[in-house]
C-alpha cells in the first residue's frame, strides 16, 4: 500500500488543481493519481487537512478514489493521439 500522507503540503504545492491523467506519454504515475484524488477529496471535504476525527475516513475516501482512478485509466479506450507531457520532476 502507498503512504498517501507523507508530506500534506508537499501534494498541496504538486496539486492546486486536479489535472488530466489519462492519454499521456509517459503514462501517469502512481503518484498522480494519488495526488489528484487527494485534491479531489480536499475539493469535496472542504478540508485541505482533515482533524483526527475525520482522518480516516478522509484517508480512505482518497485510498478509494485513487485506486478507482488507476483503474478507470487502465480501462479506458483512447480515441485521440496521445498527449506529449513534460519530463517530470520528482520532489526530494
Amino acid at each position: 500500500m502507498r503512504i498517501l500522507f507523507q508530506s500534506c503540503d508537499a501534494v498541496w504545492i504538486v496539486c492546486r488543481s486536479i489535472k488530466v491523467l489519462r492519454n499521456q506519454e509517459p503514462p501517469a504515475t502512481p503518484a498522480e493519481v494519488d495526488a489528484a484524488a487527494l485534491q479531489f477529496v480536499r475539493k469535496i471535504s472542504g478540508f485541505p487537512k482533515p482533524s483526527k476525527a475525520n482522518q480516516e475516513a478522509f484517508e480512505r475516501a482518497v485510498r478509494e478514489i485513487s485506486e478507482s482512478s488507476a483503474r478507470l485509466l487502465q480501462s479506458i479506450a483512447q480515441n485521440t493521439p496521445v498527449r506529449r507531457v513534460p519530463a517530470r520532476v520528482e520532489a526530494e
